[in-house]
């Protein structure tokens, strides 16, 4: 496949923060000052594009890469090496290889999650699709291979379930994660079909769901029953894991206890009214005892709004035993939205604030770790993932 350019409006190189806003229509980057006040909006990028996720590599601070869809052109992959004044489709984008075995031939409906490789691996990414593959580029994202570990796994597959199971828009292999101690150990959850762990950078893989609860009237014995929607790992102690499921809140610590392989539904001790249901999961990055979720109505139908039409964040800092509301400054009545599973996100600056995109196309920055919202934009396209980044 022969690169397509398209070009953008460049940003501008003297502001420090940059918001990553993949939508159903196109990518915006919003270019910050120093004290996240003033925002200026670089975009559309790729408009009418379908964007699942947009990544600024931190080992380089440049380089830029856009999971992208359209209806006649198909999923690819987009490259910039500039922040965005340019891009480049990828020459081959994540492609499923014939299978080596019996298993049924299958093909990329869009690449859904992408993630910087290990820092002392330059150029390395993964990228996780829809129906559910792992792949990783050793380019930068020019070119993509399949990992048969998982794409060709026979039991992996038979977790997987059919296209028509698991999410509305399609089953997926999300949140991809390197131990940034080992290059080699990895993670992933796949909606539906688990979380799983490798030691051998994806050779193969171990599945982690003891604990994990399944909708009830399902065996979760099963693993492709188990719907995880988001996994984290602390930045600050890599041996704690947190997950945001289909069913409830959880967090595994895993720094030698035999018993480190569980979960434990932290969840819980969310206010019943509003019960622990969601998509989206952020940890701080330097407590591991602090983390975020924003909950939804999954109630009866589950309808996928804020519980009442008020939306809020929840923060916790003693690990799950506690949780606070935070929704100063978010709407209080008839704001029925919510957020995608990449939605979420936090800076590193040494006092963070938490970023959101809605369903409604609405971008909103939590100030003092979530204590005060304020709108930084409205009327985008329906947001699909979020990521923020220090510029150098």
């Amino acid at each position: 496949m022969s690169p397509r350019s398209v070009h953008a409006t460049p940003t501008t190189a003297a502001q420090r923060l940059v918001i990553l806003v993949a939508t159903r229509k196109g990518a915006w980057l919003f270019v910050g000052d120093a004290r996240r006040e003033t925002w200026t909006a670089d975009g559309p990028h790729f408009l009418g594009h379908n964007i699942s996720h947009l990544q600024l590599d931190p080992r380089d601070g440049r380089t830029l890469l856009a999971a992208a869809k359209t209806g006649h052109l198909g999923p690819t992959i987009f490259r910039s090496t500039d922040l965005g004044k340019s891009w480049l489709e990828a020459q081959q984008p994540p492609a499923f290889a014939k299978p080596s075995n019996d298993l049924p031939a299958r093909s990329v409906d869009h690449s859904f999650w992408l993630s910087p490789g290990h820092a002392s691996e330059p150029g390395s990414w993964y990228a996780g699709t829809s129906p559910q593959g792992l792949f990783k580029s050793e380019d930068g994202g020019v070119s993509w291979v399949p990992l048969p570990g998982v794409n060709d796994n026979a039991q992996l597959r038979a977790w997987m379930g059919t296209v028509q199971d698991g999410t509305p828009d399609g089953p997926k292999l999300h949140s991809i994660i390197v131990d940034p101690r080992d290059p080699a150990h990895l993670y992933f959850g796949m909606s539906g079909g688990g979380v799983h762990e490798s030691h051998d950078g994806g050779q193969t893989w171990a599945t982690l769901i003891k604990g994990m609860q399944v909708v009830g009237g399902f065996d979760p014995s099963d693993v492709s029953f188990h719907d995880p929607h988001c996994l984290r790992l602390c930045p600050s102690n890599p041996d704690r894991l947190y997950q945001q499921n289909h069913c409830g809140i959880y967090r595994m610590d895993r720094s030698g206890d035999p018993a480190g392989d569980v979960w434990d539904r932290i969840g819980e001790k969310m206010p019943e009214s509003v019960g622990d249901i969601g998509f989206p999961m952020v940890v701080h990055p330097t407590d591991a005892d602090t983390a975020w979720v924003l909950p939804m109505d999954g109630s009866d139908v589950w309808p996928r709004t804020a519980p009442d039409g008020r939306p809020a964040a929840y923060i916790t800092r003693d690990a799950g035993s506690t949780w606070q509301r935070l929704d100063q400054g978010l709407p209080q009545s008839q704001a029925w939205w919510t957020l995608k599973r990449q939605a979420m996100t936090v800076d590193t600056q040494p006092a963070p604030a938490l970023y959101l995109g809605t369903t409604s196309g609405e971008l909103w920055i939590g100030h003092e770790e979530g204590a005060r919202w304020t709108n930084i934009a409205r009327h985008l396209p329906e947001i699909y993932a979020v990521e923020v980044a220090t510029l150098p």
